[in-house]
């Protein structure tokens, strides 16, 4: 069992805790805790770089070793950190369990190191005509990140 973490952080308030974890071969499960966010669904994804030297800005963009379209969590073309939406309730929290083939823990394609980036709008997951929805699902801009890093 493969364990890693990212604690957000955020100039606006948004704080929260990622883990990860992946058993063998098998899928990664993302569980997470988030506050200080506003009611809805807000875009969830796993991004290239794990360096918050300019905030999330410097993250780059979604993970995507294959050079796929964005997309859905369940579509066939997507980017491997195309997680989604997490669902912000009344009281600005968020407490979600994912469960993902494309972002390992080990390998040649493994997300340690990289970035976890929440959006401030909803994830249209390429669907929805905009001109960036096949590159960011439209997501709007990064409010929260942290590093995933491996977890003892």
């Amino acid at each position: 069992m493969v364990k890693a973490v990212a604690v957000l952080s955020s100039s606006e308030g948004v704080k929260g805790t990622i883990f990860f974890t992946q058993d063998g071969d098998g899928p990664t499960t993302v569980t997470g805790n988030i506050s200080g966010l506003k009611p809805g669904l807000h875009g969830f994804h796993v991004h290239a770089l794990g360096d918050t030297t300019n905030g999330c800005m410097s993250t780059g963009p979604h993970f995507n070793p294959a050079g796929k379209e964005h997309g859905a969590p369940d579509d066939e073309n997507r980017h491997a950190g195309d997680l989604g939406n997490i669902t912000v309730g009344e009281d600005g929290t968020a407490s979600f369990t994912i469960t993902d083939k494309q972002i390992p823990l080990t390998g040649a394609h493994s997300i340690i190191g990289r970035a976890v980036v929440v959006h401030a709008d909803p994830d249209d997951l390429g669907k929805g005509g905009h001109e960036h929805s096949k590159s960011t699902g439209n997501a709007g801009g990064r409010v929260a990140c942290g590093i995933i890093g491996l977890q003892g």
